[in-house]
């Protein structure tokens, strides 16, 4: 739904997963093999943990923009810390990041390390869900003040003024 630039760096596979499922119309990017691909997952993952993650990630990106959750779910938390992440060391510079253990890494672990790697780079606050009940598609707030509410002005933004307006 957004024309904004896509998260920078891992964040950019964490609102990938988040949109997969556009609320308007109900479609679910996970039930295609191709919506399946773009996230590379692989034959052994659970569908179901694979939804489950989806919406405590949406439930934690409408808190970032101060929004309650939009239903019951896991806490991110709790299930992130069920993923096997390792410290990688560069033999070059020294310099260290979070990699998920196995190879192929299941998402949950290549989630869990682009979280890590966006707390550090302190982008985290920055990857919120749209504040339109009907959307709540995930984006990443460029705004100077990290005050952004929709994911596109033109359409979520143009809504809910015009419901504002219709209701005074």
């Amino acid at each position: 739904m957004s024309e904004r630039a896509s998260a920078p760096g891992g964040l950019a596979l964490v609102e990938s997963l988040v949109n997969t499922l556009d609320l308007e119309s109900g479609a679910d990017a996970l039930e295609t093999p191709e919506g399946r691909a773009r996230l590379d997952l692989t034959d052994g993952e659970d569908l179901t943990d694979v939804r489950d993650l989806r919406e405590s990630l949406r439930a934690t990106l409408l808190a970032h923009a101060g929004h309650p959750p939009h239903g019951p779910v896991t806490p991110l938390g709790e299930l992130l810390a069920a993923a096997p992440l390792v410290v990688a060391v560069s033999t070059e510079d020294g310099s260290a990041t979070l990699r998920p253990a196995a190879d192929p890494a299941p998402l949950l672990s290549r989630v869990a390390a682009a979280v890590a790697e966006a707390l550090t780079a302190g982008t985290w606050q920055r990857l919120k869900a749209c504040e339109a009940p009907d959307c709540h598609w995930a984006y990443y707030d460029r705004s100077p003040a990290g005050r952004g509410r929709w994911c596109s002005m033109q359409v979520c933004g143009a809504r809910a003024k015009m419901r504002r307006y219709r209701a005074k």
